[in-house]
């Protein structure tokens, strides 16, 4: 493309009206001044934290329940009311899926020092100083610390949960100050699975967020699409489609903001001034592949690895690849990178969890007397493919 050529896109751009009014309400960072359809959730959340005001110890509070359901909008919105109200509560809130800040036991605690206006290194320090300079911040003062942990369980699956059993308990030392925890999660069965001790510490109240229906969503889009786009930009029919293909995934309340937000950019960048359902259409196919792409991001590095053996026996033309294909190829990148091998078993259980997550096909097929083993291909548009070889090369797993 000359320079010429990209002349005229940005000013074909800047001269066509934008549909947008204000995008930034379509996005998870916009808290509106009313919360649809949560109003119980957010009482009992209130009430819960209420006594944070008069320098009261409150519960631990665990939120659960399945993706785009409002339990981070609903949370951030009472700790702002909170936060208003007394200038003696202190709100702590970390994204646990932010790389380079809960990846490590350190990382964390680090970036709870600097929340607390420490000066921390990145590196280099035994992480039981970092707990002590997060420990004597806190406790300077008399004041109330809400510690807010979103996604709590990727903090879990990346550190283990000794890190929450040393929080939970942090309130035993403290002579000023008051730490409290909300966890909130996706995983519905998380608490299953934690230390009884950090269990019954960090359970101490349990809010579970129902899905939104339909009905609820409609209600959700055309409060916010009001806002975010000029008027007679949304033809008639896509707010509907947009709450019933929300729907049909668990309620998910940010899929149907993204749906009409990635639908207005489309037809801004297609020179269309209109919001129609075939719109809508080409927004969810994008979605999808954004969705994979993060969900590759997101993995593990075992994970990533097992993957990018997978897409090496694919780029070698081997047709039916089975799992012991894939171990053999998988300890030799292991080997090469210096990663952990873990059991062939365990391997088998990644291919499974990559199959659940829609990036492979592995149908398991009967060997007779020789027992079971999957099938495996890769379920991925060329596109994408190539997306995701750029992720494995970032982690260094492949060349």
């Amino acid at each position: 493309m000359t320079q010429a050529n990209l002349d005229d896109i940005f000013q074909r751009y800047l001269k066509n009206k934008t549909v947008f009014r204000n995008k930034q309400i379509l996005t998870d960072q916009y808290i509106p001044s009313i919360i649809l359809h949560r109003q119980d959730k957010i009482n009992q959340i209130a009430s819960t934290t209420a006594p944070t005001l008069r320098g009261e110890k409150i519960s631990n509070i665990f939120i659960f329940g399945t993706v785009g359901t409002g339990k981070s909008l609903s949370v951030k919105y009472v700790m702002s009311q909170l936060i208003k109200n007394s200038d003696k509560v202190k709100v702590i809130f970390i994204n646990c899926k932010m790389k380079k800040i809960s990846d490590t036991e350190y990382r964390l605690v680090a970036e709870m020092a600097r929340e607390m206006g420490c000066i921390v290194p990145s590196t280099g320090l035994p992480t039981d100083e970092i707990y002590k300079m997060f420990f004597e911040a806190i406790d300077l003062k008399e004041q109330s610390i809400v510690l807010v942990l979103d996604e709590i369980d990727a903090l879990v699956n990346k550190t283990g949960d000794e890190i929450l059993y040393n929080l939970t308990r942090i309130n035993q030392d403290l002579k000023k100050a008051k730490l409290s925890i909300i966890g909130i999660s996706n995983d519905v069965s998380f608490t299953e699975n934690l230390d009884p001790r950090v269990k019954s510490s960090l359970s101490e109240e349990e809010i579970i967020f129902q899905p939104y229906n339909a009905h609820q969503l409609q209600d959700i889009l055309i409060q916010r699409t009001a806002l975010a786009f000029n008027e007679d930009v949304i033809e008639q029919g896509v707010i509907q489609k947009c709450a019933a293909l929300a729907a049909q995934e668990h309620g998910d309340a940010r899929k149907a903001l993204d749906l009409m937000r990635i639908a207005g950019e489309i037809v801004e960048r297609e020179g269309s001034n209109k919001i129609t359902t075939d719109y809508v259409d080409k927004a969810e196919n994008k979605l999808d592949s954004d969705k994979i792409i993060e969900v590759v991001r997101g993995q593990p590095k075992q994970s990533l690895t097992v993957l990018a053996s997978i897409i090496l026996l694919t780029n070698n033309g081997e047709e039916n690849i089975q799992t012991g294909d894939v171990y053999s190829v998988y300890e030799n990148l292991c080997n090469s990178s210096g990663l952990k091998h873990l059991t062939q078993r365990r391997v088998t259980d990644l291919v499974g969890e990559l199959d659940m997550l829609g990036i492979i096909n592995a149908r398991v097929i009967s060997k007779g007397r020789y027992g079971r083993t999957r099938e495996i291909r890769l379920n991925l548009s060329k596109p994408i493919f190539e997306k995701i070889r750029a992720i494995l090369k970032d982690n260094y797993i492949l060349g």
